[in-house]
Formats: C-alpha cells, structure tokens, sequence
C-alpha cells in the first residue's frame, strides 16, 4: 500500500468527507512534489473513496505532472479565488461535505477561515497530523540510503570549512567558502542556514553566522547540513583554532562523553527520554548541568526537525528506521559554546550515524 492510500484509509477510517494536506513537506512525502508555494496556495486533496487531486498555483502545474503524479492537477492564476476552486472541485466529488480533516500544526487561522466560508456545513474536528508523524517516523531503506548520501555531504562540508579557517578571517567568509566548495559539486541548498560560531559567539545556541572574527586559542562550532533528493543532513562539530584554555577544553571533553555514550546507548527498546538522560546525567555531574539548555535531540529525514524530540518526558520506545540527532550542548555565556552532533538511524541492535567526521578535538588554521 502506498503511503497515499495510508492516507486515504486513515480518511476513510476516521470518517472524514476528504482531507486537505497543505504542509509542502507532506505533500512531497506522499507525492514526490515538492515546492514552496510562499502566500500561494498548494493542496492535496485526499478523498476516501475516490482519487485525490492536487491543487496549486497555475506556474506549478507541469512541475507536478513531472513528478508522476497520476491524478488530476488543477492550477489558479494569481487573480482568481483559489478556495472557491477548490471547494467548487470538491463538490464534484462531494455534494455536501460535512467532516473535512486538517493538518492542524501546519493550516493558519486565516487559511482555516478561508475553507470554513467555502465549506460552511462543514466541521473541522479531524487532526491527521498525528498519523503523518507516525507514517514520516520510520524510514524505508531507500529513505535512509538518501539520508546517508546527504550524510556524506554534510562531511565533505566540514573539511572544507575547517580549512577554511584563519585567525583574523571572519564566520561568513568560511561559510561563503564550504557552500561554494558544495555548489561546485551540484551540491545547491543547505538543510538550513549554514551556522559558524567563534569563542564565546557560540554559546548563543540559535546566533546566527556573522561578522565575527577568529581569534587564535578558542573553540569554533560549526552546525550544518544539506539536502539530497530531498532528504537532510544535519550535523555539528566544534573545533579549535589555536590552543584552548583548560576550562573550555573540559567542557569540550564532557560534552565529547556524553555524546558518545549517548550514541552508544541509542538501540531498539531504550526510550526517547532515558536515551535524553543518559548524555544529561554526564553534562550534569559534570558540573555544567544549567548548561546544557535544549533537549538531546529531534527527529529528522525530509525535515532537519521531525517527530519525535529526544527528550525528558517522551517515553516512546525507539525502534529500527526511526532517525533523529544526538547533539549534547554546553554553553556558557562569555567562556564557549560547544554542540557535537551526530544524526543516526536505529538498526536492530543499535544505532548507526549518517557523518562520520572524526568527533575528536580537531585543531584548524595552522
């Protein structure tokens, strides 16, 4: 059974006249199509007895049809009314619908505004969002061979970076050089936006890549990931340029433990929030506990951050094909930041991750 007609048995099975798919993640992890349709609007319409149909700007159409998406696809011009569209192509399925089911954390409230004025007899009870993350949680071989491709690109991206780096060159400039170095070999988008962090910068967790200069004797992070054929890496090292003082060198050697042991942990059986634990009660005893300020970490295939978190609290049971980051961090404000971070796919007795740049401290720019 397709991973459509999960969907279209989970819509049958909950009762639903059809249910409307906006998140473009979604609809490319069920269609193969993927497009960022920005203030336009891009549907899939999955009924449950009936073919789905997608509906998108009008510029899309023959992208989809690419795809090999075998139903209907029908576009908008920019200057028409696309929820009358969609309802008016609706109705040629279902006169009157009365249960519509929604990607609830992915549907605004103005969009949900929108199709209760065009589907005013309608009620909005139904959330699949659950069911996709469920379906999204464990990764076919296939998948899993694309996330070790993106995997091995991610390492190609460190080596370059970390060559990169000169006391006196800036965060943007070495970012500037790995993505070119990338692009140079058809490598065109990152996962997300490439993070570099010098000395005390990178105990900011989410600080963006700046201006900010490398100084000989600090701690360097580097957060990055890219996409093959629509599937991520996401990984992170921390380097040194020149020689560390013994405090930030400690942080790095608990931070290195507990990330190591955590993945050495990570198998079938061990809940999300014992595996959370394990690399916590390191950091914790170490005497950097307050430090450590995110959870251990989130799942990740189409999307650098999936179902489920990694964390205290979660106790759902690990099993094969599920992927997620194991990415311990201490940052403490004036002093450094570290994060090392491994992505790795649950196997029948383990774990295995998708980059393998060595997680000892590397020393750069010499």
């Amino acid at each position: 059974m397709s991973k459509l007609q999960q969907v279209q048995q989970w819509t049958e099975q909950h009762h639903a006249d059809f249910t409307y798919i906006s998140d473009p993640r979604t609809i490319q992890y069920l269609t193969g199509f993927y497009s960022d349709p920005i203030e336009r609007v891009l549907a899939l319409i999955v009924f449950p007895d009936q073919d789905s149909f997608m509906f998108a700007p009008a510029l899309e159409v023959e992208a989809i049809k690419d795809t090999g998406f075998s139903f209907p696809v029908y576009g908008y011009l920019d200057h028409e009314n696309p929820w009358q569209m969609i309802a008016d192509n609706v109705k040629k399925r279902v006169t009157r619908p009365t249960e519509i089911a929604l990607e609830k954390t992915q549907l605004s409230v103005d969009r949900l505004e929108h199709l209760q004025q065009v589907f005013p007899d309608a009620h909005f009870n139904q959330d699949m969002t659950p069911f996709i993350n469920q379906l999204r949680v464990i990764k076919t071989a296939d998948e899993i061979e694309k996330l070790k491709i993106a995997g091995k690109w991610a390492d190609f991206a460190f080596e370059k970076g970390f060559a990169a780096v000169k006391a006196g060159r800036t965060e943007q400039q070495v970012v500037a050089e790995l993505q070119y170095a990338l692009m140079k070999e058809g490598i065109m988008q990152m996962s997300f936006d490439t993070l570099v962090q010098a000395g005390a910068h990178a105990a900011e967790p989410h600080g963006a890549t700046n201006a900010t200069k490398f100084k000989n004797n600090e701690l360097i992070l580097f957060d990055l990931g890219t996409i093959w054929q629509g599937y991520i890496s996401d990984a992170s090292r921390t380097v040194a340029l020149g020689k560390p003082t013994a405090k930030q060198l400690d942080i790095y050697q608990v931070c290195l433990e507990a990330q190591l042991t955590a993945q050495a942990a990570a198998k079938p059986g061990i809940t999300a929030a014992e595996l959370d634990k394990v690399a916590r009660d390191i950091i914790t005893k170490a005497g950097y506990g307050e430090y450590f300020i995110h959870r251990l970490g989130h799942g990740m295939g189409m999307s650098e951050h999936e179902f489920p978190s990694i964390m205290e609290g979660n106790d759902m049971v690990l099993q094969p094909g599920m992927c997620f980051s194991i990415e311990p961090g201490i940052y403490i404000p004036g002093v450094a930041g570290v994060r090392i971070e491994d992505c790795v796919h649950i196997t029948a007795d383990g774990c295995e991750p998708f980059t393998h740049t060595s997680k000892e401290l590397t020393y750069v720019g010499e």
